[in-house]
């Protein structure tokens, strides 16, 4: 292998918001760099985001990472910039979807996103999820009654609202007997819902398998738990300096905080683990 290829058979994602990105979402230049060197050297790279596809495009297109596959909404889907097209979507059930309809009605006050493979709805008064569609300039449709929203292709929904309510929701799924659906926290004033079994650790070693990449050289790096199941999936799994501490305590290892690179201070790291093995 020569020094050119020192990255080769290695494949590393990261989390954008707090991760990639610092915390007013700006990518610092050492990031941007570390990352185009660890792909001259050979290494892949993506990115791995709560994000629907749309809201994704900007950050993905300043890297030179176009032909790599990207886990989306939080392992909902696998998309395709090159093509511009979904790889793999992963849906929610019928049964899913009726325990969120039914959970809206126990919880009002509550707003919700509804993410599809094409398309965001806002339901409910929408406060929290208007904010977010318009910061992001995402297409998206306002629907006042949930049970107005098609029912189909459903990647993940998003509970928007105060985190004391939040609380009171989240405890109301962990109540749930072996619900089909699984459930992530990604703030302290959200609460995911997607699939069963599906997070953005299933999404990615799908993307490694598919490469024929090992676990051992797959890398991930991510701040907060909607990130727990990526770092636990990976063979090389590392959270920034400002992550809660479950997420330091699985982690083989921990950056600087994200406002100062983490995302350069982790591929140094790759790249020691990567000398060792020239």
């Amino acid at each position: 292998m020569a020094k050119d290829d020192l990255f080769a058979g290695w494949l590393v994602a990261s989390d954008i918001d707090g991760t990639i990105n610092n915390k007013i979402r700006r990518m610092p230049k050492k990031n941007k760099d570390a990352i185009e060197n660890f792909v001259s050297k050979g290494g892949i790279f993506t990115l791995a985001s709560g994000r629907n596809p749309q809201s994704m495009k900007t950050i993905f297109d300043k890297l030179p990472i176009k032909g790599t596959p990207a886990v989306v909404m939080n392992g909902a889907g696998i998309y395709d910039y090159e093509s511009n097209e979904m790889l793999y979507f992963f849906p929610m059930s019928e049964e899913a979807m009726r325990m969120v309809i039914n959970a809206s009605k126990l919880f009002p006050l509550i707003d919700l996103l509804i993410i599809t493979k094409d398309m965001i709805y806002v339901t409910g008064a929408g406060w929290f999820g208007k904010a977010f569609v318009r910061y992001g300039s995402l297409d998206h449709r306002c629907i006042r009654h949930i049970e107005d929203v098609p029912r189909e292709n459903w990647g993940k929904v998003v509970f928007s609202g105060l985190p004391s309510h939040i609380r009171r929701l989240k405890k109301h799924f962990e109540s749930l007997n072996d619900p089909d659906l699984s459930t992530v926290s990604s703030s302290v004033a959200s609460f995911e819902i997607l699939a069963k079994g599906v997070n953005k650790g299933t999404a990615l070693m799908k993307i490694a398998d598919t490469m024929g990449i090992r676990k051992s050289h797959v890398g991930a790096i991510g701040d907060y738990f909607n990130d727990y199941d990526m770092l636990k999936s990976v063979g090389v799994p590392a959270c920034c300096g400002q992550a809660p501490y479950a997420m330091k305590k699985i982690a083989e290892y921990v950056t600087c905080h994200c406002n100062r690179g983490a995302v350069a201070d982790f591929l140094g790291y790759i790249r020691n683990k990567a000398e060792m093995n020239y």
